[in-house]
């Protein structure tokens, strides 16, 4: 029997070939140790998306649990079975690296909203991949900055064994003009730091750089502050981060971190944007929010200008950087990866809330070590 179309009928069916034009594949962490970053990086995503009033990006989430097996399964599955044509979401490098080489030479568009390894910067980059956050050795190169005004000649550095750790001690070492007082790879995932405690008190440290993202932060500054041990703390942003802080409470005061970007960078879309994401979801964004939004927003604002069936004119939209960022000034340096403005941020305590304040700048405009060595 042949099926009759009404009017009614074809609107509707227009309407549901419209919603799905464009299918985004996000792949993050939402469940498990960490879980509170890919959340983040979601909300913000998702907010941007809602506020375009565009019907036509089709967003489909998955959780990877951090594991790089399941992210794997899952780009595979939606890049050859839901047809995706635009990738996001990987909060942690090793999964980063496990999925974003076979996506990019499959031909679909990758939007890092988070994760920077240092081999997708470098000979490793790819015409299909943004990095929208930073590339991993940035905002630990703008802590060695920091360091270096505050006097600090003999830091002791420790990071978890994977590449976003190996990287953020080859950042902080890179920019960091003093001594080391000791270089320990943890764990990925330790929560008992009584080892590297007893390293960092007998070490003669004058200053500690840490990067210990999600709950190995927490651990760390809890255990760090109970131990006695009096010896100034620096850090990027991913241990002092609105999400994480409210968990280590008095123990980060006074803390000083490096971030791209703070809730009080002083331009309307950063105003606006910490409104609407406190009055839709409860809370002060992240870091890792604000880094959502603006990847979206770089995918409505290259969705604006061409199709992402045209792939030579896609990627020039989305080079354009033709979007209104958090963090106000957004550019891209020629290996696809943010030249950015990275603050001081010290921690502080308003009201009940603990969060951050921008006290300087670390790095202005600053791009990254690799870039050279992209032949795009």
């Amino acid at each position: 029997m042949k099926k009759v179309l009404t009017a009614v009928s074809l609107v509707a069916l227009c309407a549901t070939a419209a919603s799905a034009e464009v299918k985004v594949g996000m792949i993050t962490t939402l469940s498990g140790g960490g879980a509170g970053l890919g959340i983040d990086v979601r909300d913000g995503f998702m907010l941007a998306i809602a506020q375009s009033g565009r019907t036509d990006i089709d967003v489909v989430i998955e959780d990877d649990q951090r594991k790089p097996d399941i992210a794997v399964q899952l780009s595979d599955r939606m890049i050859q079975s839901e047809r995706v044509d635009v990738m996001t979401g990987i909060i942690w490098s090793n999964l980063a690296m496990a999925v974003v080489p076979s996506a990019v030479n499959q031909d679909v568009v990758y939007l890092s909203p988070n994760a920077g390894p240092s081999a997708l910067a470098g000979q490793g980059c790819h015409e299909n991949y943004f990095n929208v956050a930073w590339q991993n050795d940035n905002l630990h190169e703008a802590a060695g900055a920091y360091a270096n005004t505050a006097d600090y000649a003999n830091s002791f550095i420790m990071a978890p064994n994977y590449p976003a750790g190996q990287d953020a001690l080859t950042g902080y070492k890179r920019m960091y003009e003093g001594e080391l007082a000791g270089e320990v790879f943890t764990q990925l995932g330790q929560t008992d730091y009584a080892a590297e405690i007893a390293q960092i008190r007998a070490s003669g440290a004058d200053s500690v750089f840490f990067f210990l993202p999600g709950g190995m932060g927490i651990s760390f500054l809890k255990q760090y502050a109970n131990s006695g041990v009096d010896i100034p703390v620096v850090g990027p942003a991913f241990s002092f981060d609105q999400g994480i802080l409210q968990a280590v409470g008095d123990a980060a005061l006074n803390v000083v971190n490096t971030s791209q970007w703070n809730k009080d960078i002083d331009n309307a879309t950063n105003a606006a944007f910490v409104d609407s994401f406190q009055a839709e979801y409860g809370r002060l964004p992240s870091l890792y929010a604000s880094q959502g939004f603006d990847t979206a927003n770089l995918l409505i604002s290259a969705l604006d200008k061409a199709d992402p069936s045209d792939q030579d004119a896609f990627r020039d939209a989305l080079r354009a950087a033709d979007f209104d960022s958090t963090r106000g000034d957004f550019a891209f340096g020629p290996n696809q990866h943010p030249i950015q403005t990275i603050y001081a941020r010290e921690v502080v305590k308003e009201g009940d809330v603990y969060t951050n304040k921008i006290i300087g700048v670390a790095l202005e405009n600053h791009s990254d070590a690799y870039a050279s060595q992209c032949k795009m």
